[in-house]
C-alpha cells in the first residue's frame, strides 16, 4: 500500500477533530473524520495476530526497509491493527491459503495519520535518495507527489491492508515472486500489469482471489493493497501510534 490509494482535502478544523473529504469518485465525496483514540483497541481495532497467531508479517514502516529508507515516525512496534470485520475475514483468508499450500505475509495495516504526514515530508526533502533505484527508478521524487503520495490514506481507517503472498512447504514459507517489491512507484506494479511475468501474474491471481472471497476489493495499481469492502468505518480515520 502506498499513499496513493485515497486522497483527501481538509475542509473543517475543530480543536478536537480534524475533518477531512474523502474522494471516493468524481461525482460524490463523504466527510472523513480523525477521531483521538488513545490506543487501537479504543478504536475497535485488535492486532491480527491474536485471531491468527501464524501470519507473517514484514511490518516495512517500523524498520528501514521501505521508500523512506528508515523508520516512519507513528510505528512504535511492527503490528497489524485493524477494525475487527478487517482482522477477522483476514484471519479467514490466511486459514484458507494454508490450506491451500499458501500464506499471507503482512506489510502494512492501519496506518496512523502522522506516518502519512512523515510522508510527505519526505517527498519534499530532495537530499534522501536512497531507496529510488529500488522503488522509483523511472520517476523524479517531484513527480510521487499526488500520484502516489497524497496527504491521507485509507489505511487510517483500519480496514486496508498491504500484504504479499508465501508458498509453504510444511512449517517453512518462502514468498512467491509478485514481480516487484512492495511499495514499488510504477506500472509493473499494477494488478494486471503487462510486463510481467506469466508466473507473476499467476501468483497475483491467487492473492487476488483468496482476498476478494472474504469481502477485499484489490486497489487495481497496487497488486498488494486490498480494503474490505463496504468498509466497516468508511468516515472515520485515527492518528494512535502502533505499538
Amino acid at each position: 500500500m502506498t499513499t496513493r490509494t485515497c486522497s483527501f482535502a481538509v475542509s473543517a478544523i475543530a480543536p478536537s477533530l480534524l475533518v477531512l473529504a474523502l474522494a471516493v469518485s468524481p461525482a460524490h465525496a463523504q466527510a472523513v473524520t480523525v477521531v483521538p483514540v488513545g490506543s487501537p483497541e479504543e478504536a475497535g481495532m485488535v492486532d491480527v495476530r491474536t485471531l491468527a497467531p501464524s501470519i507473517d508479517q514484514d511490518i516495512r514502516y517500523a524498520g528501514s526497509n521501505n521508500f523512506t529508507g528508515r523508520p516512519v515516525p507513528g510505528y512504535e512496534a511492527a503490528k497489524c491493527y485493524l477494525l475487527a470485520p478487517a482482522a477477522q475475514a483476514l484471519a479467514k483468508v490466511e486459514a484458507q491459503l494454508r490450506a491451500d499450500g499458501y500464506a499471507l505475509q503482512l506489510f502494512d495495516c492501519y496506518r496512523p495519520a502522522q506516518s502519512v504526514h512523515a510522508f510527505v515530508e519526505w517527498a519534499h526533502d530532495p537530499r534522501e535518495q536512497s531507496r529510488k533505484v529500488l522503488q522509483y527508478p523511472d520517476l523524479d521524487k517531484p513527480q510521487l507527489l499526488g500520484g502516489y503520495i497524497a496527504e491521507t490514506s485509507g489505511h487510517s481507517r483500519g480496514a486496508t491492508v498491504d500484504l504479499g503472498l508465501l508458498k509453504c512447504s510444511g512449517d517453512t514459507c518462502t514468498p512467491l515472486d509478485m514481480g516487484t517489491d512492495f511499495d514499488y512507484f510504477g506500472p509493473r506494479a499494477n494488478t494486471d500489469a503487462a510486463d510481467i511475468t506469466l508466473t507473476q501474474y499467476q501468483n497475483r491471481q491467487v492473492l487476488l482471489r483468496a482476498m476478494e472471497r472474504e469481502g477485499f476489493t484489490n486497489y487495481p495499481q497496487e497488486w498488494w493493497h486490498f480494503t474490505l469492502t463496504p468498509e466497516p468505518s468508511p468516515t472515520t480515520a485515527y492518528d494512535v501510534p502502533v505499538r
